[in-house]
């Protein structure tokens, strides 16, 4: 019991990324405004962010610059460098997760300019008329 609550308490991050993603998931199935949808997936794709991110985090290694005559004559350790590739995905991530943020708020606009409602069921119950 005691080897569980300190795994549990070592990676304590992940744990508060996993909840993150439960509330973001909660927020996109269990809503029915369509901003609060949005919210949802904004908080949920932060997560996936914050855990990648912290999967590339190495306790004491260095950035990943290196002197190229250096690194031919003795050799890279590589446990005292950082991968960089989770950070610059996720750099990407961002970006992409913004563009869609400002897609999608303009959609929602249109939405609300033509039915008056941003309530998934009233939307709906519109259509079907």
């Amino acid at each position: 019991m005691e080897q569980v609550v300190a795994v549990i308490v070592a990676k304590y991050n992940y744990w508060l990324y996993v909840i993150l993603m439960m509330i973001g998931f909660y927020a996109m199935i269990g809503k029915r405004n369509l901003v609060k949808k949005l919210l949802g997936m904004n908080i949920f794709q932060t997560a996936i962010i914050l855990l990648y991110v912290s999967t590339g985090v190495k306790r004491g290694a260095g950035i990943p610059i290196l002197d190229k005559y250096e690194a031919l004559k003795h050799g890279v350790d590589v446990a005292g460098v950082a991968n960089p590739l989770p950070h610059v995905l996720m750099l990407t991530a961002i970006v992409v997760s913004v563009s869609v943020t400002g897609v999608a708020l303009a959609i929602l606009l249109r939405i609300y300019r033509r039915y008056g409602t941003l309530e998934e069921d009233e939307i709906l119950e519109k259509i079907r008329q």
